[in-house]
């Protein structure tokens, strides 16, 4: 049965300052619309530190800042637990590349979140270890595990959507970032930052109708991901155009970017352009041609998750 938030789940969001989607009183750095930093990065050219610099230019083209520590610190407070959300479908091909993770967490440590309060999860321990991560409850220099079924015992409601939660948003994070790849979704036609989140709810299988919409920007909009997310990160190095959300060879281009956004749904319109761009290159019908436009995006702006008007879409190549 479905409920509304529990008084000890609304609590637990006023603590972070987080209920309704409100970015906490102590964040200095407002949310940026429309703004998406990329910064190019070649796996391929042997620098060990080239992950590292592609992040930071990133950041700062994201929010406007001198240096990322400076932006960071505008988003996330040393009291903060951050978690960061892995999409490690598609496996070890197609999956944020563990060198570029952890520059981001080198970063959030500098910007004074300590380690030990940094969790690096994804549904399942297993698909984090099939893309190159090493899982850890403790010690070390972040947390990294799986949610592994650790559901909410019972559901709460979002719009549309019913679901119990991973306890890793509802209740162990008081910051989150999503940190997703660019590739596009047999049914919701892409699958970057937003959709994401799927993997943080119990009954995502339920949730494919209508090209996913309006159920990707429901799940945005509960307090426990809008109340919470401060930033979205795409690791573009590799795309996918065709075939996903698994891994599809055929699919598979070298884009060569790192993206960052403070908006959610600015990120998912980037990455739709893209793979449109990819896909026309190629020869490829657009994803409205085939039924799959994203439509999520334009249901997330008019929820006012962000901006997902190409009009408005501001690129800051760092």
């Amino acid at each position: 049965m479905s409920r509304r938030l529990s008084r000890r789940e609304l609590v637990a969001l006023m603590g972070a300052g987080m209920v309704g989607g409100a970015r906490r009183s102590a964040a200095r750095i407002a949310m940026r619309r429309g703004v998406v930093g990329v910064a190019g990065e070649s796996p391929d050219d042997g620098d060990p530190g080239a992950p590292r610099r592609a992040m930071e230019r990133a950041v700062r083209g994201a929010m406007g800042v001198a240096t990322a520590a400076e932006g960071l610190a505008g988003l996330f407070g040393p009291s903060d637990t951050v978690g960061l959300k892995l999409n490690c479908l598609a496996g070890p091909r197609l999956s944020p590349r563990p060198v570029l993770v952890e520059a981001l967490v080198d970063l959030l440590a500098e910007a004074g979140v300590s380690r030990r309060k940094i969790i690096v999860f994804e549904r399942s321990s297993r698909e984090l270890e099939r893309a190159g991560f090493k899982i850890r409850r403790s010690g070390g220099p972040y947390l990294c595990y799986g949610t592994d079924n650790g559901w909410d015992r019972r559901p709460s409601v979002s719009g549309a959507i019913g679901s119990c939660f991973a306890a890793e948003v509802s209740t162990t994070c008081s910051a989150l970032i999503s940190f997703g790849v660019v590739k596009d979704h047999d049914l919701a036609g892409v699958s970057a930052g937003m959709k994401n989140w799927y993997g943080v709810i119990h009954n995502p299988n339920k949730y494919h109708d209508t090209n996913c919409d309006p159920y990707v920007a429901d799940v945005m909009r509960h307090p426990f991901i809008a109340g919470k997310l401060r930033l979205t990160v795409l690791d573009g190095v590799h795309a996918q155009c065709q075939g996903g959300p698994a891994f599809f060879g055929p699919g598979i281009f070298p884009l060569g970017r790192v993206a960052v956004s403070t908006d959610p749904v600015a990120a998912d319109l980037w990455a739709w352009q893209i793979i449109e761009k990819e896909r026309a290159r190629r020869g490829l019908p657009t994803l409205e041609s085939e039924q799959r436009a994203p439509n999520f995006i334009a249901t997330a702006t008019g929820y006012g998750l962000g901006v997902g008007d190409p009009e408005s879409l501001r690129v800051v190549k760092a």
